[in-house]
């Protein structure tokens, strides 16, 4: 239950990608056989990536993940921008999003401003009103946050930074599983995948960059992808996560797991907070969220307890973001929500795949149920 951090491989991925890791090996760059079949390797997944984006292939750029293309969205973008020296983001980004900021403040003269969000993580817009001005280069929300599941605006963001002539990128790492990214590109000049998160292999993700936007790229060398992110193309990558995309649109397209969330949420405070009324509160939005990240905290009980004895009965979930693995300083997420210290430190993650059943998804709730029964009692 913790697919927000990773999730497995999609067998159709392994299949996908197995004869481009032992017959078809060849540099994308040779111009031999093997090198002309791993080129086409590329050109279909890059081909298929633009048309489960609804963007053209010049616009795609594989990157080693989904960090990657977020400071190359990021970066790449403001150090092009023809004017304005501000970059703007959410108060809940990634790391991967805020770092790239900060480090154009630190070292490249930018400012970084941080539009605040509700409690239940959902920028205010009034404030992105006023923030997102003609000094602005770039604005960056992520379109689903990793820790609490919440969707943010990015139409209404989009119009924003449009109207200030500002670049506009959204980090989908966490849409990708559940949303039409489709929905997502017209309103955007930039958008993030990562390949571990729905399906392909760690290591590989996506970055879709308008074509009429400059970009000054992170990485130089050989000039492979137009140049904008040289080094030796990864035909496996590239195809294990377009074929990754083609199969979550799938499960979406039948609703595989739509209703899992919902019902976890349900099932887990409705009896919980019946037997031990306010045990325990689900946070992000309870309706503008996606279906497989259910976030609580629980006020009476420490959220590692929680973890450890969740483990023990099977249930392997985190208490927020894995790429802030070993902090001990309560979530930076749920703090800019307004939850005190005490609070955060109690939260707990769910987060699956659309490929789980439901009787997986049943078990969970009840193992979350008999394992807060049993520590409440206790008190």
């Amino acid at each position: 239950m913790d697919a927000a951090a990773t999730a497995p491989a999609h067998q159709q991925v392994l299949d996908t990608i197995s004869p481009l890791l032992t017959h078809d090996f060849g540099n994308p760059s040779s111009r031999h056989e093997l090198g002309r079949n791993a080129e086409r390797a590329v050109s279909w997944a890059r081909n298929t990536v633009a048309n489960e984006l609804g963007v053209g292939e010049h616009e795609i750029y594989f990157t080693s993940g989904g960090t990657e293309a977020d400071n190359l969205a990021v970066i790449g973008a403001a150090l092009a921008a023809p004017r304005g020296r501000k970059i703007i983001t959410s108060a809940i980004e990634h790391p991967a999003v805020q770092d790239a900021a900060a480090f154009l403040a630190e070292h490249h003269g930018f400012t970084h401003e941080l539009i605040p969000v509700d409690h239940e993580g959902v920028v205010d817009l009034a404030a992105a009103e006023r923030l997102i001005d003609a000094k602005t280069a770039v604005v960056s929300v992520m379109a689903v946050n990793n820790e609490v599941g919440t969707m943010q605006p990015i139409a209404q963001l989009g119009r924003l930074a449009r109207a200030a002539g500002a670049f506009m990128h959204t980090d989908a790492v966490q849409a990708a599983g559940w949303l039409d990214l489709s929905d997502l590109t017209p309103h955007v000049d930039a958008l993030s995948i990562s390949g571990h998160k729905i399906g392909a292999l760690k290591g590989t993700g996506v970055l879709y960059y308008a074509a009429n936007h400059p970009i000054v790229p992170l990485l130089h060398g050989g000039g492979q992808q137009r140049g904008v992110r040289s080094g030796t193309e990864n035909p496996a990558g590239a195809a294990g996560i377009a074929r990754a995309l083609q199969i979550v649109r799938e499960q979406r397209e039948a609703g595989a797991g739509e209703g899992y969330g919902p019902y976890l949420i349900e099932r887990i405070t409705g009896q919980l907070n019946e037997q031990f009324p306010g045990s325990v509160a689900l946070t992000g939005h309870p309706t503008q969220r996606i279906g497989g990240i259910v976030s609580l905290v629980f006020p009476r009980t420490a959220g590692e307890t929680v973890l450890i004895e969740l483990e023990r009965h099977g249930v392997l979930c985190s208490s927020g973001s894995a790429c802030a693995a070993g902090s001990t300083d309560p979530s930076p997420v749920l703090s800019a929500m307004g939850y005190e210290p005490e609070l955060a430190h109690t939260a707990i993650r769910l987060s699956f795949t659309r490929g789980m059943k439901e009787n997986e998804i049943s078990q969970v709730a009840s193992a979350v149920i008999s394992v807060m029964r049993g520590l409440l009692g206790k008190r």
